[in-house]
Order: structure tokens, then sequence, then C-alpha cells
């Protein structure tokens, strides 16, 4: 049975607040598979209502137009008291059954003929990315070396500044990606998106997790004040990303340039691992480019005070359950996920492997560094 009005409405309503298909489902009384294909036929993008032109005949008018059809008056007549042209009731009379026999019967009716009109009245809108060739090879090509609609959106405005036809929103990126009817972007490409989604997600609450406890923490408001303001480089965020098996490699990213640094843990995710390889890497770069390190309260850090006697750069601790408190390195380690999804085994990779991710990362165009590429 097709869900009515009312139970698409519903449906989208508890999609777009969180809820798991599995649940709305249960709620309805319908089956699972039933809520998923409603909701994956438009890739989750609710659709937007229709409406009715003020142009159209409404339902009212044609409740008239059988009325009078049926009292025999003439659809001249008709039009004149509507105040529409007669080709207008014309067209709607002969399209949905004329007069019919004596009296009307058998022909025109107005809930049919409304209904008719409205299924006839569909105009699917072809997407921007279908009609021009030419956007649509440069969308491709940038979804296949990894960019998100996103950077590819910001990076056309400014690549060519003036041409309205090579300027796309995201939102069109993503909407060709998940409807298909669309029929603009090929659906294989939802593979090069950062969470290699085919349908879109409600944005949902996580619950933070803790990890041990840190001895002595030198917390995040005692961190110099020009580290808020990234005016000065020198500051930094870190944090481990997780892989296979409890493997993980470290992740760095300079607060103001978004500078991408990553290191490997052969040795595992120790504290005395991580200290060691967190050692070596700063040693990459100039001493000055160094001034301070934000992590969160995972116990990976516990050697924090050896590490900053070890190196001189000292150490901030998020509040407990507040790794938001380093929102750059979150949104960096989110933007990594397309080079090393969940369930990648970190400890086959190379220090070589992880500075082509870094690379290509900080070659991509950055809305906060007004698209333009961090290396550039």
């Amino acid at each position: 049975m097709r869900f009515t009005e009312l139970e698409k409405a519903e449906v989208w309503d508890r999609w777009q607040a969180g809820e798991a298909m599995r649940l709305i489902a249960r709620r309805l009384g319908r089956e699972s598979s039933s809520v998923r294909t409603l909701i994956e036929d438009t890739g989750g993008v609710r659709p937007m209502p229709r409406r009715r032109s003020s142009r159209c005949l409404s339902l009212i008018e044609r409740e008239e137009i059988s009325r009078g059809v049926a009292a025999g008056e003439s659809l001249r007549q008709i039009a004149a008291r509507l105040g529409r042209a007669p080709s207008t009731v014309c067209r709607d009379v002969a399209r949905n059954g004329g007069r019919g026999g004596h009296g009307g019967r058998g022909g025109y009716r107005a809930l049919g003929a409304d209904r008719a009109a409205w299924q006839r009245a569909r105009r699917p809108k072809t997407a921007k990315l279908a009609i021009n060739g030419q956007l649509r090879a440069v969308v491709e090509e940038k979804l296949a070396e990894g960019w998100s609609p996103q950077q590819i959106s910001g990076w056309l405005t400014d690549t060519y500044p003036g041409v309205e036809e090579m300027r796309v929103s995201h939102e069109t990126i993503y909407l060709s990606l998940f409807v298909q009817g669309k029929g603009a972007l090929r659906h294989e490409l939802t593979r090069c998106l950062r969470t290699r989604r085919a349908i879109r997600r409600p944005a949902t609450k996580r619950a933070p997790t803790g990890k041990g406890q840190i001895g002595e923490p030198v917390m995040i408001s005692e961190r110099p004040a020009e580290a808020e303001d990234r005016a000065v480089p020198g500051h930094w965020e870190g944090d481990l990303l997780m892989g296979k098996r409890m493997t993980a490699i470290g992740t760095l990213v300079e607060r103001g340039t978004r500078y991408v640094m990553l290191f490997p843990l052969p040795d595992g995710n120790t504290a005395e691992s991580v200290r060691t390889a967190l050692a070596a890497t700063i040693q990459r770069l100039p001493e000055h480019l160094w001034r301070s390190l934000t992590w969160d309260q995972g116990k990976e850090m516990a050697q924090h005070a050896q590490f900053t006697i070890d190196t001189g750069v000292q150490v901030y601790f998020c509040d407990p359950k507040s790794p938001w408190q380093r929102g750059t390195n979150e949104n960096t380690n989110g933007l990594l996920r397309q080079y090393f999804p969940k369930g990648t085994d970190m400890a086959a990779l190379t220090q070589e492997d992880l500075d082509a991710a870094a690379h290509s990362l900080n070659n991509r165009p950055r809305q906060t560094l007004g698209w333009k590429a961090q290396l550039t």
C-alpha cells in the first residue's frame, strides 16, 4: 500500500529529526524496506512540496465548469463567469472526458480532471550539470581527485569570475549525485566523497567519549592568547586517527595555515610510542614554527610532561568531553577519512604514504583560506 501524503510528511519529519528507518517504520506500522525505498529514491533529500500555479484552474473552478457542463451551458458562458479565456475551459473539458452524454453524464468530472491535470503538470527540471557538458566534466574531474562539492563550488567561483555558466552550488552537486533522477553526475562518483555515502543523512549529535586520565594537565584556558586569533603561526592541534584493530596514525594541523602533518605509529598507540613519534615529527620543521600543541584528554598523551621537556613545546589539553575545542583537527581528521577509511590497517602505512596524503590535502582549496590551497 502506498504512503499517503500525511505519512510521507511524517516519514521525512522523523528522518530529519535523526530517527532510524527501522524505528520510523515501526511507528507507522510499515515494512522497513518501504520506508527505506521512499527515502533512498530521493537520496535522503526531502522533496520540495509541489505548488499549484495561480495560472492553472483550481478545483473550485473545475467544480463550476462541471456544473455548467451538466446544466448544458456553453463553454464560452462558463468561461465568462469564471473570468477565464474560453480556450482554457475548452481545453480542460476536452482533455478530461468532454461533455459526455445527455446532461453531461459520463463526461467531465471536476475531481478527476483536477487529479489528471496535477499529474500532467509534473515537469522535472533539467539539472544544470546535465545541460552544461563542460561544467559537468570539470566537476566530475575534481570529484575524482577527492575534492568536496563545496571546494569545487568555491574553486569554480574563484577560477571563472563573472562566468555564470561555470558556476554551480555545492548543493546542486550533492543533489545530482544523490538523486539519480536528475541524470547529471555518475552515481559511482559518490565513492569519491569523503563519507562515501550515496544518501544524505541528517546531522545528529554524537555523545562524546572520554579517554583515560591525564596527570597534571595544562588546560586550554591557559593557552596563549595569540593561539586564539590564529595570527601567529606555530600553534598546532593533534590527535590520533584510528584504524583496523586499534592501529592508528598521528595527525597534526597548524591552526592558522591549516598545514597538515602525519606520522606513523609502528609500535602502537601507547603513550611512549606517541611521545617518541611526535617528538621526531616536530623536528621536521624549524623551531620557531612550534609554539604550542593542543590535544584532547586521550591517555596516549600521558607522557606529555616528558615530551615538553624533550622538545620545549607546551601541551595544552581540552576540557573533559570537549574535543570540539580543537575543532581544526577534528575537521581535518574527517577529511583524512577520505584517504584512510574506517577499517584501514594503519600499521601498514609508511611515512611516504602519509606524506602523500598530507601533500594532497594541503594542495586542496580551503574555504577558510579563500578557496586557496595551503601550499599555493
